[in-house]
C-alpha cells in the first residue's frame, strides 16, 4: 500500500493563505470611510448589477472583494442572520458585531479544515447614533477580523489605498468630500476613475429605521 507524501500543516496553511491572497489581489477594491452624516461606501465596479455593496439591516451594511459567487453567499447567509435574529427578539437586538463573528466563524472553520478556501475579504459596517457609535468590521479569508477606525480598504493594492485613505483630512467632512477623498483613494495617482466606474452607498446616520441609500449615477457625478 503507497503511503500518502506527508505535508507539514504550517505549509498546508501556508499554501492556503497564498492561493485566497492571489485571488483577492485580481480583483478590485472597496473603501468604506467616516463622514459628518455617517458612514461611506465605494467600490471601483462598472457593473450595474453585481453589487459589491448591500444592505444587511436597518443600520448595517456589507461589503465584499474578490470572488462574487463566494461573498455574495455570505451576503445571503448575514441577511437570514440579521432578520431571523430581529424577528425572534427585537430589531434593536440585532448587532454589527455579533454578525462579524459569525462571518469570522464561518471563515475560520471553511479556511482550516477545507480542501479550498474562500477568496474573499468582506466588510460589516454599522452606523451608530453618534459618531462614536460607527463600528466598521474587516473579516479576512482565514477568520481573523479587525476593528478599523475611521477608514477601511479590502482587495486589490489594498496597503497603498489605506496610505492614501490615512492622509484625508480627519476634519469632519461632508459626503462630498469624503467621496472625493475614497475615489481619489481607490485610483492612486495613476489613474481617474469616473462615476459610471464606481458603486456607492452611504448609511445615513440621521435616517429612522432603514439608513442604507445607493447613489444614483447623477448623485455620483455631482458630488464629483
Amino acid at each position: 500500500m503507497n503511503m500518502p507524501f506527508y505535508v507539514a500543516p504550517e505549509q498546508v496553511m501556508k499554501d492556503r493563505a497564498d492561493y485566497a491572497q492571489k485571488g483577492i489581489a485580481r480583483g478590485r477594491s472597496l473603501v468604506a470611510l467616516e463622514f459628518a452624516g455617517g458612514l461611506l461606501l465605494v467600490a471601483e465596479n462598472p457593473s450595474r448589477n453585481l453589487r459589491k455593496i448591500s444592505e444587511i439591516y436597518d443600520r448595517i451594511a456589507f461589503g465584499g472583494v474578490g470572488k462574487y459567487n463566494e461573498y455574495d453567499q455570505l451576503r445571503i447567509a448575514g441577511v437570514r442572520h440579521a432578520d431571523m435574529k430581529g424577528y425572534t427578539y427585537s430589531r434593536d437586538d440585532v448587532d454589527s458585531q455579533a454578525l462579524a463573528n459569525q462571518y469570522a466563524q464561518m471563515l475560520g472553520q471553511i479556511f482550516t479544515h477545507e480542501m479550498k478556501p474562500l477568496e474573499v475579504e468582506i466588510l460589516v459596517v454599522a452606523v451608530g447614533y453618534c459618531e462614536t457609535g460607527n463600528r466598521l468590521f474587516h473579516i479576512r479569508y482565514d477568520g481573523s477580523v479587525t476593528d478599523e477606525q475611521g477608514f477601511a480598504a479590502l482587495g486589490g493594492d489594498a496597503e497603498s489605498i489605506r496610505e492614501r485613505l490615512a492622509a484625508i483630512d480627519r476634519a469632519p467632512l461632508d459626503l462630498g468630500s469624503a467621496l472625493q477623498g475614497a475615489v481619489a483613494a481607490l485610483a492612486g495617482p495613476e489613474r481617474t476613475l469616473a462615476a459610471d466606474q464606481l458603486e456607492v452607498a452611504v448609511l445615513d446616520r440621521l435616517e429612522e429605521g432603514r439608513c442604507f441609500r445607493r447613489l444614483t449615477l447623477d448623485e455620483i457625478s455631482g458630488l464629483l
